[in-house]
């Protein structure tokens, strides 16, 4: 396991060469003179001139990737131009916000889709099965943006069961704090009030997030679970008299639940990325979010900063799953 974890790892260092090089060549692809962008239209040709040379752009392409690299090793990524402070404090601001609804969303569908697909495959082609394969078709064929606003008006105005807006209800202060995720946050320093009450917050633009992921993942699980039962090793345990309860728990869904958690990791970097719609429509303050403001004004320093973040986490999760993945088939971690 070790060796196999020090060969992703040196992998992923390549890894994340490349998407420095390659969020840099697309930052400056973009057009707009970012000197000129940040100073705005009306200040003098000196004064843009003398940004341009403070911030390199006269350089050298390579010399304008180190100094952009060595700034961003530092977790130095410049100014923002719509908030006009330091992107690395917008990041710290934000990004909690939308972990916080990717992680949740992330528990409902997995959750979820565990139920889904075994109760689809325990009873195969009876009307459960037909029912859930219905919803599968529904639930994945529909955007999120959609299940987010029918949660909006139903669960929001018509029964008005779960707040909508905001991360918190008026009246209950902000946690301390230690993550910026409210629910974690309010659990490390007990209050459990406060930590139901994001939960409530978080809980329906999680689950627009989620409906698609759900069903997807259902589907994978039942084909797998499917799959899996007509092996060699499934007929000898069930020929040795083994209780079907003990043959799905030990036997039968470990290797199933590898591609689930394959397309699991890979849906939960995806969400983190395109949440921007969800989070505008729960008006959530995330950074994918803000992300979408600063390209809709060319702020290069936010983009380019958001989006080598977003890359980051998606290494992280991978190496996450390849590790789930390695710890559930032996086959993966020796190689074979």
């Amino acid at each position: 396991m070790v060796k196999f974890l020090v060969k992703r790892l040196i992998l992923s260092v390549f890894v994340l060469f490349g998407i420095s090089v390659l969020i840099f060549c697309l930052a400056r692809i973009i057009p707009g003179d970012p000197a000129r962008l940040a100073l705005g239209e009306r200040a003098s040709d000196e004064a843009v001139a003398e940004l341009r040379e403070a911030m390199h752009l006269d350089a050298p392409i390579y010399e304008q990737y180190y100094y952009w690299l060595k700034d961003v090793l530092k977790g130095d990524f410049g100014l923002s131009l719509n908030t006009q402070r330091d992107v690395s404090l917008d990041v710290q601001q934000f990004l909690p916000a939308t972990l916080e609804l990717v992680i949740v969303a992330g528990i409902i569908s997995i959750a979820m889709a565990f139920v889904f697909g075994l109760l689809s495959s325990k009873y195969k082609d009876s009307w459960i099965d037909g029912t859930i394969r219905v919803f599968s078709y529904i639930g994945i064929s529909v955007p999120a943006f959609v299940w987010a606003i029918l949660f909006l008006l139903f669960f929001g105005y018509v029964w008005d069961i779960l707040p909508v807006f905001n991360r918190l209800s008026a009246g209950i202060p902000e946690p301390n704090r230690i993550t910026g995720m409210y629910i974690l946050d309010f659990c490390l320093q007990g209050n459990l009030r406060g930590a139901l009450d994001a939960l409530a917050h978080v809980f329906l633009p999680a689950l627009a997030l989620a409906v698609g992921h759900i069903f997807q993942e259902a589907r994978i699980l039942r084909s797998s679970l499917i799959d899996n039962m007509e092996k060699e090793f499934i007929s000898v345990t069930t020929g040795y008299g083994i209780p079907k309860r003990k043959i799905m728990s030990s036997y039968l869904l470990k290797p199933s639940a590898i591609s689930v958690t394959t397309v699991a990791g890979l849906d939960f970097a995806n969400t983190l990325g395109n949440a921007f719609l969800v989070e505008t429509i729960f008006n959530w303050p995330g950074i994918s979010r803000y992300c979408l403001n600063a390209m809709m004004t060319k702020d290069l320093n936010a983009i380019s900063a958001v989006v080598l973040i977003i890359g980051i986490i998606y290494m992280i999760v991978n190496i996450i799953v390849d590790i789930v993945i390695a710890a559930l088939d032996p086959r993966v971690r020796l190689g074979d």
